[in-house]
């Protein structure tokens, strides 16, 4: 069945502002744009519930293949074919791959600190804030690398420069959004910057998708992954 509302499948609807929701799961009252057409709502973190289990996979991972160790997180079972958990799971495929490609890191700190960042970037950024998560993921993942903060110099500008050529290659697809696609330009994108600007040579490997007879508004030929 494709992927629409967590709870009824139906189609989602994106509203011009925002409005008073309560979450269907867990009840939680707070305002947004976004519901089914039934009415349903569900949280940003009832909706990334089980996220944090990417933590013990990441920490036991030897692959050098960010694009591997994202799709074995998108067949776990909190992962959804589109939600803000892959707000997260870009940056974590990426800080794994980079520490085993050679990346000197602390994977687990660096796990942490991506898990807290990449959730407060909210479901639906991509079109409301013109950033989506994914590319946000990436910069956030060279802030951590590089170990930035605003009053650095150079590690302040590589991550600014990492999150716009992520975005930049999302806005020339366009729309409407895949989670799935963004994610895998996001980490195309940051596997060349970190060999250019950090001399750490990921892996990669083509990428062909196996997600839209899930998505109901997939692009087909014209997504750079199509199968079609």
């Amino acid at each position: 069945m494709k992927e629409e509302c967590l709870i009824c499948k139906a189609s989602l609807e994106y509203l011009d502002t925002d409005i008073p929701m309560e979450c269907h799961i867990c009840h939680k009252k707070e305002n947004s744009k976004t519901r089914c057409v039934q009415g349903h709502y569900v949280c940003n973190e009832c909706h990334t519930k089980g996220l944090s289990s990417i933590m013990g996979f990441c920490l036991e991972e030897t692959s050098k293949n960010p694009i591997y160790i994202i799709e074995k997180i998108i067949h776990m079972p909190f992962c959804h074919m589109h939600g803000p958990e892959h707000h997260v799971m870009v940056g974590a495929a990426l800080l794994t791959a980079y520490k085993n490609s050679g990346g000197e890191i602390d994977l687990q700190s660096s796990l942490i600190e991506i898990m807290n960042r990449g959730k407060n970037v909210p479901g639906g950024a991509c079109g409301f804030w013109g950033a989506c998560g994914a590319g946000i993921s990436s910069g956030m993942f060279i802030s951590i690398i590089s170990k930035s903060t605003p009053l650095k110099n150079e590690p302040y500008a590589l991550s600014h420069k990492m999150t716009s050529k992520s975005l930049g290659n999302i806005g020339e697809i366009g729309g409407p959004r895949c989670c799935k696609r963004n994610s895998f330009l996001s980490i195309l994108t940051a596997i060349d910057f970190v060999e250019e600007h950090f001399g750490i040579k990921m892996e990669k490997s083509p990428i062909r998708c196996h997600y839209s007879a899930q998505n109901n508004q997939c692009i087909g030929k014209r997504c750079p992954f199509s199968a079609v």
